[in-house]
């Protein structure tokens, strides 16, 4: 899926072990280079973070301010007691979107009921997209793909590239690389 402008992205895993050494993380690069091959993103920031919900909370607007489409997070959105990933998010969105990570989990539920364990949530700061996956390679790679087919309209959308209002006389907007999508009844 290739955009007029690639989706710039940015990394974020959210544990105490890897950030202090004693463990590898292999969560984050593999959301890297599913961004990379799947999406044609460029991975403009990666960060590794202990389970502290203000220095996540205060990467989440860092990033947001800096530009990125989307931001993903791995790690913290669990049971254990120091799970407060979600928490940092929605401390600093401006708009939720539950149906995101929703959707991750339904179309996830085939494969492991283990989905709905995950406490991840979606939202926006400005123009920047927030998901928050699971810890896991396998929980975090997976709810990724089974968004991927519709995050590149979702970017679009907030880029404001998109005039998707449903009038069949709607025109692309002066944006560089507008368009209008149609949809079928």
């Amino acid at each position: 899926m290739s955009m007029t402008n690639p989706i710039r992205a940015g990394v974020l895993t959210v544990s105490d072990r890897c950030s202090r050494g004693e463990a590898t993380d292999t969560s984050g690069p593999a959301l890297a280079e599913l961004l990379r091959t799947r999406l044609g993103a460029t991975i403009v920031a990666t960060r590794c973070l202990p389970d502290e919900k203000d220095q996540l909370a205060a990467c989440f607007v860092e990033w947001s301010r800096a530009g990125l489409d989307l931001i993903l997070s791995t790690g913290g959105t669990g049971l254990a007691p120091r799970d407060v990933t979600p928490e940092a998010a929605l401390s600093v969105f401006e708009r939720q979107h539950p149906g995101l990570m929703e959707l991750a989990r339904l179309r996830c539920m085939s494969k492991t009921p283990r989905t709905f364990l995950s406490r991840g949530v979606a939202g926006t700061i400005g123009r920047t997209l927030i998901l928050t996956l699971p810890g896991s390679l396998r929980g975090s790679t997976e709810n990724l793909e089974a968004l991927l087919d519709i995050l590149p309209h979702a970017i679009e959308t907030l880029r404001g590239e998109v005039k998707d209002d449903g009038r069949p006389d709607a025109a692309p907007s002066s944006a560089p690389g507008a368009k209008v999508i149609h949809h079928e009844r």
